[in-house]
């Protein structure tokens, strides 16, 4: 007869076993490039060949990198400062639109699509199917001079517009175009599991459709909207295709360019790494926020 701890240490093996292709993708994908880039970010700079030097023992990392971007980003000389400050209202204003625009959009599918659910949500996500890089050369086709956008303004009698000529409601539409799918997918997702039950309820004691999606579905909605800012956020923070693209000007670039032009140029791979460091660093205060609402929900809800 197979004794009780024996029992417990084979099932916590077998837990270990599964844990372990998990661990090792971690330690590869994620914690060797994180410390290579740390490696990089805190290391030296080789004067004669202009290339960074990765140091690896932390006694001997230097803090140059690190001086030079804080003087880039704060100081009377700086200008990464104004890129990061547009990086954030170019995020936060397409986040908005893409809430804006996919909330009702996941709403009809999660409550009026009924057993149509499966095809609406098909035509949705379908066109982003396609590579981003494809998908933001369509726009580019559309927006130029001569493009589609602009022969239909002419119908309406207005002239053509450069919309390709570093406009930055070009760089947000871009924005929202290339992350809207994410936003619409989590909404419906979290919407579709709100019990049918509470809305009716709520037309049972009187309220109206706008009262009962305000007190109902708004309120059991908040964590998904919440979810789904993150998802989008995410990765606005960190593009930098959509306006290179989109763009191209100075006057749109974002952090993602920044940090780009830093690595590809000569000299400044390790202020490019201390950027990217500096990014991640931001994008853990929205994820820790994320965790800690989610668990005061779930013991809420318990």
């Amino acid at each position: 007869m197979t004794s009780q701890p024996s029992r417990s240490r084979k099932r916590n093996g077998f837990y270990v076993a599964l844990a372990v292709p998990g661990v090792l993708w971690l330690l590869l994908l994620f914690v060797v490039p994180f410390y290579a880039v740390l490696a990089i970010a805190m290391g030296k700079l080789d004067q004669l060949f202009e290339s960074p030097v990765a140091v690896w023992n932390p006694l001997e990392w230097s803090s140059s990198n690190v001086i030079n971007v804080s003087r880039d980003l704060v100081g009377s000389a700086a200008f990464a400062g104004p890129i990061v400050v547009r990086t954030l209202i170019y995020v936060a204003i397409a986040s908005f639109l893409c809430l804006v625009i996919g909330y009702p959009a996941a709403y009809f599918v999660a409550r009026f699509a009924g057993r149509r659910k499966g095809l609406f949500l098909v035509l949705l996500v379908a066109p982003f199917w396609i590579s981003y890089m494809m998908r933001m050369l369509a726009w580019v086709d559309l927006l130029q001079t001569d493009g589609y956008a602009n022969k239909a303004l002419s119908w309406l009698g207005i002239s053509p517009v450069n919309w390709l000529g570093g406009k930055p409601v070009t760089v947000i539409l871009g924005l929202v175009y290339g992350y809207i799918p994410y936003m619409i997918l989590v909404l419906y997702a979290g919407l579709d599991r709100i019990d049918p039950a509470l809305i009716e309820a709520g037309r049972d004691l009187g309220l109206s459709r706008m009262r009962t999606f305000r007190s109902i579905t708004l309120p059991l909605s908040r964590q998904v909207i919440l979810t789904g800012l993150l998802i989008t956020v995410l990765p606005m923070l960190g593009d930098y295709y959509t306006n290179q693209l989109m763009s191209g000007a100075a006057s749109t670039s974002m952090i993602g360019n920044l940090i780009q032009g830093q690595l590809g140029t000569p000299g400044l791979e390790g202020q490019g790494a201390v950027l990217s460091l500096l990014l991640l660093l931001v994008l853990l205060i929205p994820m820790i926020y994320y965790v800690i609402t989610t668990n005061r929900s779930a013991q809420a809800a318990s």
